[in-house]
């Protein structure tokens, strides 16, 4: 075995590398140095980052890296993937300081910032994997230790119940995925995605159909998409914040990144005869149910878990136009939603570390008490229903338009009905900034100050939210780098 092709693997030994020196800092240095352990993983994680960016320019525009007999692949592309998933990260990891450093955690923390890093490998090599064995590898990674995050708050009855719903949708999510892949593997003989791909296109079988309903499943429990989304709102409601947050955007972009590559280059040349109809009765009932209960919904946690199953179908409209203008539609799509999610969650969980409260009638007549928090909660509330000039709304028209590009009849009906459901959450979005702005009840949360690590997040994700809208080399910089990507061979025809 030639170990040198460990070298490509660049990203996945930095957060290896990363993960290390934390276990050690927090395995030997003394006690009075542990509150240091956030700052400490923080720094360590952005310039991880910052190299990441820099190998990522330094692949060049078209070069595309091979390792392990075709298992595993990197390209700039790819790297950028990984990058929009770090930039995530750092945000959640700088809102998280005051939580590490409770009395509740810290004796937990270093486990917190472990299994995290943990996480974030696992989602890598799904990323970047290209065969199923090394995919199923990165997907447990990615899994199991979210569930141990859950129940990191183990005093709390709800977070010991969400990590056992999550754990038991889990592990029947992946039982279900690799039912779907062994059908693949009768069929075609190999787990190698390319191998794959050139087998499946010349077979259409009932047993082919089963088996991608199967692996769409599989997927789809990863993703919250309908019906796959019941463990969502409990989990999210009952797990701490800072792991919510987590959950709703790294772990969802990481899953949709997953299901564009393994759809396209697994099954892109049965797209039309197979599961296109699947993916477009995913996308409605994902839009619309998630909206729909998202309009029930007062506690603020529930309420962004609706609120990302159905941003979770907009996402996937990027696969139905997956080719260059789509997969760089995705890719914005999900750098905004970082944003736009994490400023929300970031005012919620400063709320909830200083008063507790988490329901949206605590909120009522906020910007009296608190009127920055209330500020950066209406901004994150417009960027997620997509009102210009905000970046939600770009990242919306892109999707879209990379959508329509397809042509079809179905793909305009499919369309509207995204167009409809935009108008739909933009009445429950409103609802909270209502309930801030404009409600009279006397407000029951009182001013406080939120922690540095709070504020500092929240103003690097207010950043984002309006620098993204504005800056349009940013999506054109993605569309420039996918239209030379190695992917293009796959586009679904």
């Amino acid at each position: 075995m030639d170990y040198s092709q460990f070298l490509a693997m660049k990203q996945e030994i930095g957060v290896l590398a990363v993960f290390l020196l934390v276990f050690l800092y927090d395995t030997f240095m003394p006690a009075r140095s542990q509150k240091a352990l956030p700052a400490f993983t923080v720094i360590l994680t952005a310039v991880f980052t910052a190299v990441g960016f820099f190998c990522c320019c330094g692949l060049g525009t078209e070069s595309s890296v091979v390792a392990f007999s075709g298992m595993y692949e990197t390209s700039p592309v790819i790297a950028a993937i990984k990058n929009i998933l770090n930039i995530g990260v750092i945000i959640v990891l700088i809102q998280s300081v005051k939580w590490a450093n409770g009395e509740e955690m810290h004796m937990r923390r270093g486990e917190f910032y472990e299994l995290l890093l943990v996480t974030l490998f696992g989602m890598y090599m799904m990323i970047s994997a290209r065969h199923f064995l090394l995919f199923l590898i990165g997907l447990e990674s990615a899994s199991l230790p979210l569930a141990a995050m859950v129940a990191l708050d183990k005093n709390r009855y709800e977070s010991r119940e969400a990590a056992a719903k999550y754990i038991l949708t889990a592990v029947f999510s992946s039982a279900v995925f690799m039912l779907g892949l062994s059908y693949v593997y009768g069929l075609t003989g190999s787990l190698y995605f390319e191998h794959i791909y050139f087998a499946l296109t010349t077979q259409r079988s009932l047993l082919l159909i089963v088996a991608i309903a199967f692996v769409m499943s599989g997927i789809g429990f990863k993703l919250s998409l309908v019906p796959f989304h019941l463990w969502t709102a409990d989990v999210y409601q009952g797990a701490p914040t800072s792991v919510t947050s987590y959950l709703s955007v790294i772990s969802k972009g990481a899953a949709a990144f997953a299901f564009m590559v393994i759809f396209a280059q697994v099954f892109g040349a049965l797209y039309s005869d197979v599961w296109e109809w699947m993916l477009y009765a995913l996308i409605i009932l994902t839009i619309t149910i998630g909206n729909l209960f998202a309009i029930r919904q007062r506690n603020m946690k529930r309420f962004l878990a609706f609120s990302s199953i159905s941003q979770a179908g907009y996402i996937m409209l990027g696969i139905i136009a997956y080719n260059t203008m789509g997969v760089a539609a995705m890719m914005y799509y999900i750098l905004v939603y970082i944003f736009s999610n994490l400023a929300a969650f970031g005012v919620i969980g400063a709320i909830e570390n200083a008063t507790g409260r988490v329901s949206m009638d605590d909120y009522n007549g906020l910007y009296k008490t608190n009127p920055r928090l209330a500020f950066c909660m209406m901004l994150a509330m417009f960027s997620l229903a997509g009102i210009p000039p905000f970046a939600g709304f770009f990242s919306k028209f892109f999707i879209f338009t990379s959508a329509i590009n397809q042509g079809s009849v179905a793909i305009y009906v499919l369309v509207l009905i995204a167009l409809i459901n935009t108008i739909i959450s933009l009445y429950y979005y409103l609802l909270v900034v209502k309930a801030m702005f404009i409600s009279e009840d006397e407000c029951v949360i009182a001013n406080f100050r939120s922690s540095c690590g709070e504020r500092l997040g929240l103003w690097i994700c207010i950043a984002g939210v309006l620098l993204l809208g504005i800056v349009s080399c940013v999506y054109s910089g993605l569309l420039d780098m996918t239209s030379v990507s190695s992917l293009n061979m796959y586009f679904i025809k």
